[in-house]
């Protein structure tokens, strides 16, 4: 019934399962009623809109008309979610809204707020004057009465509070009731007190024997329920060794990675931890399935975060549905949106630690918010910042990139590359032959160890052409299956922010068999256009929270305006052994990371979590 009204208002056909999906089971008739719903199916633009409610309503659909505006206030927040806000400025709202012909877009918002559809917040502004001066000494007289001078102050203090500024900010209920969830998660954790798992003085021998930085982080752990540790790959071995001391003292530990790669790869490094040698990514990598899972004697469990939520992976639910554990450790903490925070803080059950550790000079979330940056400002809990650096010329040049300086580093081991590109076809056929030939025979790296990253799908070296490009020379084929072939390499995306390599198996009547991290995986051929992509080549934001032996980093000329501090950050420390850059930027590249920072993003995060959270003793 969807494919027939689409198809009467000229849509594509395909569309019809992503809108059956959202609208649910009425979707066909809804779509007669309402043809600018189509605007909720990702992908669909406002003019393709327009297009199709001209085609079913002809010369009814307007642009005054009150269904559109309404689809079209959706739509634009739901834009700004997808670039990472979870609210939007009233103004910068309305002026989205008039530069999509809304006649009156003051008018349309309010409609919007009146009707439920959105929700407006005043959140008050930060002061940015001095203080209001005080006098010196005690706020009570001599004889312990209040002293006058004082009490008026303080009344003209409270007026300056309710003159203090605010900003009008709109957003979508979805984001909002996240934010607001998680900020209240967030002061629950710091205000509990958590279960000691033994004496203090077994958390202090613990601190003492492992030292350093590690040692500072059990002990911020031991006293407090929510701590954040920041640090590159190395310092994961901090959180490796808080969570054997905690399965020590008897607490039931867990830690949650983003992907099956890093809950593997730490799940490793943990075993290793137990031999005595916690260098990062020791240990044979196919060895972290036998560490992952059930928490026992050997150790902690390791998860995904997407595995421990929705119940696939961990210790499992008590009868409320808080989370079997004591302690839990999120690593990769920039890739939490403000969904899957709310979700983690609300899963913990009273007591527990929290303890959310990642490198902040990666790429923020895909999703909403930016959950890991909003909180190390707010200064709400303690904070240990690793000391242990990464190591050889890859952790030298990316620890200069996290500080803004593109440094030339000594490699003499060819662990880092530039190969220069003067254009897009030059930089299509290096990448190919740096992948094929060249790493596997100076480096020793397989083509199949080796990720390529670009930053963007689309362009003459986006993931698309160059995915084209490497397949032809690495799996010809066909492409019989939605242009896909056994032995493919693809990145399968379950949800949105969400992706995982895999290799494709096999097709048939059921849909496209892959192999993900191990796991089975079958994909209905009505989804895999929308959710699978071959995966030679990848964005850094897909390749984000994942490691390679061997990475190929392109910077195609057309790219310029793609590349940030975090966006270079982040690609250039996928590589455990070997970085090669083809670099047709010239003079753009080191700008970017001197001077290009991370877009800002519009949250509430800090402003919620202000009347909630005291700032920490000390």
């Amino acid at each position: 019934a969807v494919r027939e009204v689409l198809a009467r208002g000229g849509a594509p056909e395909g569309l019809a399962v992503r809108a059956a999906d959202v609208l649910g089971e009425e979707a066909a008739q809804a779509l007669r009623d309402d043809p600018w719903l189509l605007l909720r199916v990702t992908g669909v633009r406002p003019e393709q809109a327009d297009g199709f409610a001209r085609a079913l309503l002809g010369g009814g659909a307007g642009p005054d008309d009150g269904r559109r505006e309404r689809a079209v206030t959706g739509w634009l927040l739901e834009q700004a979610a997808e670039a990472g806000h979870t609210a939007l400025e009233m103004s910068a709202l309305t002026a989205a809204l008039a530069r999509q012909g809304i006649p009156d877009a003051e008018e349309a918002v309010r409609t919007a707020i009146s009707d439920g559809d959105v929700l407006v917040f005043q959140d008050p502004l930060p002061r940015t004057g001095p203080p209001a001066p005080q006098r010196a000494g005690a706020a009570h007289g001599e004889d312990g009465t209040e002293d006058a001078e004082d009490a008026e102050d303080a009344e003209d203090a409270e007026d300056a509070d309710e003159e203090r500024p605010v900003r009008v900010l709109v957003g979508l209920e979805r984001y909002a009731m996240a934010e607001e969830s998680l900020a209240g998660g967030l002061a629950r954790l710091v205000d509990s007190s958590p279960e000691q798992g033994g004496p203090g003085t077994e958390w202090e021998r613990a601190a003492a024997s492992a030292g350093g930085s590690a040692g500072e982080l059990i002990r911020a752990v031991a006293g407090h329920g929510l701590v954040l540790h920041t640090g590159g790959e190395a310092s994961l071995a901090e959180p490796a060794a808080l969570l054997r001391a905690a399965h020590g003292l008897g607490l039931r530990a867990w830690a949650a990675a983003h992907t099956p790669v890093g809950r593997t790869r730490f799940a490793a490094l943990l075993e290793a931890a137990t031999a005595g040698d916690t260098g990062p990514g020791s240990g044979a990598a196919d060895t972290g399935a036998d560490v992952a899972g059930e928490a026992g004697a050997e150790g902690p469990g390791v998860a995904t975060v997407a595995g421990l939520l929705s119940g696939a992976e961990g210790p499992g639910r008590d009868a409320d549905g808080a989370l079997l554990l004591d302690l839990l450790v999120v690593l990769d903490a920039p890739r939490l949106d403000v969904e899957a925070a709310a979700l983690v803080t609300e899963s913990l059950p009273d007591g527990a630690r929290l303890l959310l550790a990642g490198d902040p000079g990666v790429l923020w979330s895909a999703g909403p918010g930016r959950v890991f940056a909003d909180l190390l400002a707010a200064r709400a809990c303690p904070q240990v910042s690793s000391r242990r650096p990464d190591p050889g010329p890859l952790g030298e040049l990316v620890s200069g990139i996290g500080v803004g300086e593109l440094n030339q580093v000594a490699a003499p081991g060819r662990e880092v590359v530039i190969v220069p590109v003067r254009d897009p076809g030059e930089a299509v056929h290096r990448t190919v032959q740096l992948v094929v030939d060249s790493v596997p025979r100076a480096i020793g790296v397989p083509a199949e160890e080796t990720q390529v990253i670009t930053p963007g799908h689309g362009g003459a070296v986006g993931t698309r052409a160059l995915n084209a490009a490497l397949k032809e020379r690495l799996n010809p084929g066909p492409g019989r299956f939605g242009g896909f072939d056994p032995g493919d390499r693809i990145a399968y995306s379950p949800a949105r922010g969400r992706t995982v390599p895999g290799r494709v198996v096999k097709a048939d009547s059921d849909g496209l068999h892959l192999s993900c991290a191990g796991e089975a995986v079958v994909v209905p051929q009505e989804r895999v256009e929308q959710s699978v992509r071959h995966g030679w080549a990848l964005t850094a934001h897909q390749a984000a929270g994942d490691r390679w032996p061997a990475v190929v980093v392109v910077l195609p000329g057309d790219a310029v305006r793609a590349l940030s501090r975090p966006w270079v950050y982040t690609a250039f420390s996928r590589a455990d052994r070997h970085l090669s850059v083809v670099h047709g930027v010239e003079q753009a590249l080191p700008r970017a990371v001197a001077e290009v920072a991370a877009k800002p993003r519009t949250t509430r995060l800090p402003v919620l979590l202000a009347p909630q959270v005291p700032a920490p003793a000390g």
